[in-house]
């Protein structure tokens, strides 16, 4: 690179940089669901102002009327934000060219093929770059293949005749929500960096280090980066499907499941204890694995061990419908017309998420036999389905004890544990939050 050119690109740099460390840049962000809208908030309370973008018209109207509807967002600091101008939205995406730094966190689901679907991630480089400008930051945080980046956003936004690099800069860096986690959230998890170049890294870097309280991790390409999200998700779906699988032979053995979990944890080193459920939901770990298959045909390599994790969550629904026909059995009840009470929607605990929730799939296959199937969530009042509505009841003891067979499957902190024990007949607890609970005799575990 001849040297007035190389000046030239680190002047472009330094004025980015300058910008944001001295919080005179303004931020965008396109998409302001689970990832989008706490990432916002922090970009806003670090002192930068922050514009919203998003598709939906009901979401920007509730952020600019400070209303919140994402559960790691704080709504009196969100409703401050918005009072001082610190964040606004909109639906119109030619303000990204007032901006300096535009993120992007939209979905990326899989399609009816399990291939990774990045129609949204498309659409929102092609409106980036329709008002690209140089000097800008382009960040991708949506997890998907690795490749994305490189492959998809940047010849899109290098069409504009715009040079990476030299004229903007562009990087991916993974998003980490855990919705629900009470330690760990946006603005204290480290971030992963990976650019184009190394200045595009850099900058990226520097971006986070303003917001973030979290360490920044710089890696040598976004590659790397994308990677590495499709890694921990892919760890964690292996190692609970190892347990699930551990505790469909356990159920058929005889042996508690959870007692062996709890004494294989009293070792110190070489092992982490992961816990059965009735299946795996939301958007990451059941989904981004997948994105991994799909890219790795492209290598000729087949990735047998995530499949075969993928197939196991995903039967675990019937395995927990099979145990509570199993269970009524014991008491001369077939599932056609018994009563099945549900307790719990989301597809984690404290949170109000049902997105690929395995409860939806256990009322599905309930229904398909005939059950009547009643539902207790605090978090979620009411679900929409296949286009029906479904209104959730009133944990009560009449419900609990009118219930041909109760199934914990959301382990919610606010639940009255000891209202359930007292009142539910017949107990299936699929998460183990009964433990040190008092319960009636008919108490049965995954």
């Amino acid at each position: 690179m001849p040297p007035f050119v190389e000046t030239l690109n680190r002047n472009i740099t330094d004025i980015l940089i300058d910008k944001l460390i001295s919080k005179t840049a303004s931020l965008g962000v396109i998409g302001l669901g689970y990832v989008g809208l706490p990432l916002a908030v922090e970009k806003a309370k670090a002192g930068y102002r922050v514009i919203g973008f998003d598709i939906q018209q009901k979401r920007v109207d509730m952020v600019n009327q400070g209303i919140n509807y994402i559960g790691d967002v704080i709504e009196n600091e969100l409703r401050q934000l918005v009072q001082t101008g610190a964040i606004t939205a909109t639906t119109d995406y030619s303000f990204i060219h007032e901006l300096d730094v535009i993120s992007i966190c939209v979905p990326t689901p899989l399609d009816a093929y399990q291939q990774p679907d990045i129609t949204y991630v498309k659409a929102s480089a092609e409106a980036v770059a329709a008002h690209l400008h140089p000097g800008m930051l382009v960040v991708l945080e949506s997890t998907t293949y690795p490749g994305t980046t490189e492959e998809v956003v940047l010849p899109i936004l290098e069409a504009t005749g715009l040079k990476c690099g030299e004229d903007f800069f562009l990087a991916y860096s993974p998003e980490r929500v855990d919705p629900g986690n009470r330690v760990y959230n946006t603005k204290n998890t480290p971030k992963v960096v990976g650019g184009i170049t190394k200045a595009c890294t850099e900058v990226a870097a520097t971006l986070y280090e303003q917001v973030l309280e979290g360490k920044v991790h710089q890696v040598s390409s976004p590659a790397v980066a994308e990677m590495e999200k499709i890694l921990e998700n892919t760890f964690r779906n292996i190692n609970i499907a190892l347990v699930n699988e551990m505790a469909i032979l356990c159920n058929r053995m005889g042996i508690d499941i959870w007692e062996v979990i709890d004494a294989a944890s009293t070792k110190p080193y070489g092992f982490m204890p992961f816990y059965p459920g009735p299946g795996l939901g939301g958007h990451c770990i059941p989904v981004d694995p997948w994105y991994l298959t799909w890219k790795a045909r492209e290598f000729n390599y087949h990735t047998r061990l995530i499949e075969v994790a993928g197939e196991i969550n995903n039967s675990m629904p019937e395995f927990v419908v099979e145990r509570i026909g199993s269970i009524l059995n014991q008491f001369c009840k077939p599932i056609n017309g018994s009563t099945v009470y549900l307790l719990g929607i989301a597809y984690k605990k404290d949170i109000d998420d049902y997105r690929e929730s395995p409860v939806i799939k256990i009322i599905e296959l309930l229904k398909q036999k005939g059950a009547r199937v009643v539902f207790s969530d605090p978090k979620i009042p009411r679900i929409t389905y296949k286009g029906t509505n479904y209104e959730g009841i009133e944990l009560t003891a009449e419900n609990l004890s009118n219930a041909d067979i109760v199934v914990l499957t959301t382990d919610h902190s606010d639940y009255d544990y000891n209202l359930i024990g007292t009142n539910a007949e017949v107990l299936f607890d699929t998460r183990n939050a009964m433990q040190g609970i008092e319960h009636k005799n008919h108490y049965f575990r995954l």
